[in-house]
Formats: C-alpha cells, sequence, structure tokens
C-alpha cells in the first residue's frame, strides 16, 4: 500500500473504527446498572490489560508485515507459517458485522430525516413506529440500508489517504462537536444531576462476578481488536507516528464519547421520569419521544443526535470491510474497485437478508436455531469470531512471532519496563481473560 496515515489521520481513523453505535447505548447502560463509576475503574483495567495489549499485537502485526492480514500471519511466523495464515480468517467477521451494521445506520438515517418533522410523543406511538418500519417497511429499510452501503463504499473507492483518513479527519471532529453542543444544553437541565450520579458515582454493592465479565467483555468489543482493522491500519501507519503514545489517545477519546453519550442520553431519560433500557428501544423509541417534549428545539436535538450516530456508525463499518479488501488486493491482484466490489456484493446480499428476517413474511423462512438472520450474525460474529479472533492474535504474537522483531518495534516508544509488562499480559493474562468472556457468553446464550 502506498499510501501513508498521517499522525493524526491514523489516531482518528482507529478512534473512528472504536466508536460505534453501540456507544449510544451499550456503554452507558452497562455502566448505570453495574455500579457507575466502580464499573468504569474495572472497564479501564480491562481495557489496558486486554484491549489495548491486544491493540499493540494487531498493530506489530501490520507495521512489521506490511502486508494484509493473511499475509503477516504466514510471514511473521516462526514455523507453522503454511498453517497460522489461515487465521487471517479473522477478517471475515468485520464482513458479518459490517452486514447487519450498515443496516443499523439505515435505521438512523430513518430518524435523521424523521427529526425534519413531528416526533413521536408518547412511547406507544414511538414504539407503534419502529416496530413497523423494521417489520413491515421492507421498502424503506431497504431504501436507507443501501443509502448507508454506497456512502461508505464510495468513501472506500477513494482510498487511504483521500478516502479512509480523509472521511475520519472531518467526521470525528464533527461528532465531538456535535456531542459537546449536546452535552452543554444538557448541563442546563434537571436530569444532567441525575445523570451524572447514574454513571458516574460508584457503588460496590453493584460490583459482582458478572459485572466483572460485562466489563471486561465491553473492554475488549470498544477496542476493535480481534478482526484486523488494526493490523490493516497499522500497515498504512507513518514510520513517524509515536504508536504508544497514539493508543493510548484511542482508549483515552473512546472512553470520553462514551461518558459523554451517556450522559446526554440519561440526561434526557431522567429529565422525563423515564427508566434506562438496553439495546436499540433506547436509542429508537424512548428518545425520540423525550425529545418531542422539546417542541422545535427537540428537532434540532433529535437531528444532532442521530447525525453523530451516522457518522460514528459509517467511520466503524469502513474499519470492518477493509481488512478484506486490502487481502484481495494483495493476494490476488486485483484492483482496489474491483476487490471493494466483491465485498460490497456480499455486504449488501447479508444486509438485505438481516432486513429480510426481520420482516414478518421472511422471518420464518430466515430463521435458524430459533434466531432470525440478524441475531445470527451478530451472535456468531460478537460471541464467536471476535473473541476467538483475540485470542489467536494475542497466541500469535506472544508464541509464534520473533521477540526481537516486537522489541525492535516497541522499545523506543514504551521503553523496557512498559514492554515486559504488556509482552507479560499479551502471553498469559488477555488469552485467559477473552477465553473466559466466550465462555460466559456460549453458556449464557
Amino acid at each position: 500500500m502506498a499510501e501513508r496515515f498521517s499522525k493524526i489521520g491514523f489516531v482518528l481513523s482507529i478512534i473512528g473504527a472504536a466508536i460505534g453505535l453501540g456507544n449510544a447505548w451499550k456503554f452507558p447502560y452497562m455502566v448505570g446498572s453495574n455500579g457507575g463509576s466502580a464499573f468504569i475503574l474495572i472497564y479501564l483495567f480491562f481495557a489496558f490489560a486486554v484491549g489495548l495489549s491486544i491493540f499493540f499485537a494487531e498493530m506489530a502485526m501490520g507495521k512489521i508485515s506490511r502486508l494484509d492480514t493473511v499475509g503477516a500471519f504466514k510471514s511473521l511466523a516462526t514455523k507453522g507459517a503454511n498453517s497460522w495464515k489461515f487465521a487471517g480468517v479473522i477478517m471475515v467477521t468485520g464482513l458479518f458485522i459490517a452486514s447487519f451494521y450498515t443496516l443499523i445506520i439505515g435505521w438512523v438515517l430513518k430518524y435523521v430525516i424523521l427529526s425534519f418533522g413531528e416526533l413521536p410523543k408518547d412511547m406507544a406511538s414511538s414504539e407503534t413506529l419502529f416496530v413497523n418500519f423494521t417489520s413491515n417497511g421492507i421498502g424503506e429499510q431497504i431504501l436507507y440500508f443501501s443509502i448507508a452501503f454506497f456512502a461508505y463504499f464510495f468513501i472506500l473507492t477513494k482510498g487511504v489517504k483521500s478516502g479512509i483518513e480523509r472521511i475520519n479527519v472531518y467526521l470525528i471532529p464533527a461528532l465531538f462537536i456535535l456531542l459537546l453542543l449536546m452535552l452543554g444544553y444538557s448541563f442546563g437541565m434537571e436530569g444532567f444531576d441525575k445523570a451524572a450520579k447514574f454513571l458516574l458515582v460508584p457503588d460496590f454493592s453493584k460490583i459482582d462476578q458478572a459485572a466483572v465479565l460485562n466489563a471486561l467483555g465491553l473492554a475488549f468489543f470498544t477496542m476493535c481488536v480481534g478482526i484486523g482493522a488494526i493490523a490493516t491500519y497499522s500497515v498504512s501507519l507513518d514510520d513517524k507516528t509515536n504508536l504508544f503514545t497514539s493508543s493510548l489517545y484511542v482508549v483515552a477519546l473512546n472512553i470520553i464519547v462514551s461518558v459523554v453519550i451517556g450522559l446526554i442520553v440519561f440526561t434526557f431519560v431522567f429529565e422525563y421520569g423515564e427508566q434506562p433500557s438496553q439495546g436499540v428501544g433506547l436509542a429508537f423509541i424512548s428518545l425520540p419521544t423525550l425529545f418531542a417534549k422539546l417542541g422545535a428545539m427537540g428537532n434540532v436535538l433529535s437531528f444532532t443526535f442521530f447525525t453523530a450516530l451516522i457518522f460514528a456508525g459509517l467511520t466503524s463499518a469502513i474499519s470492518m470491510v477493509e481488512p478484506l479488501v486490502f487481502y484481495l488486493i494483495n493476494e490476488f491482484k486485483i484492483p482496489r474497485l474491483g476487490a471493494i466490489a466483491i465485498v460490497g456484493v456480499c455486504v449488501y446480499c447479508l444486509g438485505t437478508l438481516c432486513a429480510l428476517s426481520n420482516i414478518t413474511e421472511f422471518k420464518e423462512a430466515l430463521t435458524f436455531f430459533g434466531k432470525g438472520f440478524f441475531d445470527v450474525l451478530d451472535y456468531l460474529s460478537s460471541n464467536i469470531m471476535l473473541p476467538l479472533g483475540g485470542i489467536v492474535i494475542a497466541v500469535f504474537v506472544g508464541y509464534a512471532m520473533k521477540r526481537g522483531s516486537l522489541e525492535e518495534l516497541f522499545l523506543p516508544y514504551m521503553g523496557r519496563a512498559v514492554f515486559e509488562i504488556w509482552y507479560f499480559l499479551l502471553r498469559f493474562v488477555a488469552p485467559i481473560c477473552i477465553l473466559a468472556i466466550m465462555i460466559r457468553q456460549i453458556l449464557g446464550s
């Protein structure tokens, strides 16, 4: 890959990959329901001990090899290279996630458009609107899904510098500005104090084994590791970039954005006496009714909030499919446009099936093992493939790569003591923790 990220471009692109739609509801809900800042402290520990350790490992694979994920496994393995290359299948996870993720971005786009008109005034009408849209409005769903799909695949055609970096340089600061504007508005509301207490005041009585495992899982999944995205982006990383500080910026900003979104969301929830809810219901059912109570200003805030989610979603989706695009270019010498077309067809077909699996007429035909096609892809990628990808990367870099290559790459940035801590965490702590996540999620499903 001839093009290289600038330092700021790399940081913003990784932040764009890490900050996704789940930040709008999953992080704040889990923090609030698991002990507030007590949960955040545990999350921070795992973010650095597990998430960041694998983050560095992926970065090393891309930076040292300058190859796609499959090529990196094959070229960096000290033995068994022909076997290790099959580990590159982890990038398929991004394809699966991008398929249903694009559909959700389409839902968000629907609500951006809805912000220009009358918002639902009560929970019953809001729920009816959302259910009808996802269960009956197949034409409308496909329309918004297609718009989201073509938007970020067009960005991908522009390459690393002109496409991925440029869009993140614009969208990530825009996301921050939109969130800060909404946060500033929230300061003047009575619900802000309750939201701050809900999210930030520690309640250690709620910390149990489940809360610890939830914090571990959240730390792993919010770092965008396990699909080869970090490795792929690191191939195009400028040699002058400080690997250590850049990575810390990513972790810090990801956490800050998650907390800010939580403060915004729950300010409105508590302002109007609603109860926090988990999942899509919070963003697509509860919030529109709360915005509606503010009249015209509510429409402005609704537009701002859902536009911010669009930005977060697009930047994440791009990172999910780029590893496979890069592999096709390197392995089969396919022009970038051709590789994007192949990946695009797969994403569009799988995403369409996800949309159809929610439609009443098609739901039965697209149900497998008691789950709709949408839920199957979500479960397979989140509960099995992502954790497996993390374990594979940790084991490979920790045991199958030359330690000397890692020292040469990282020692100038992190020093001997930090390097030894990271290497220990990668080899012994991260695999065990991720395996614990995986077992719990499978048994709990």
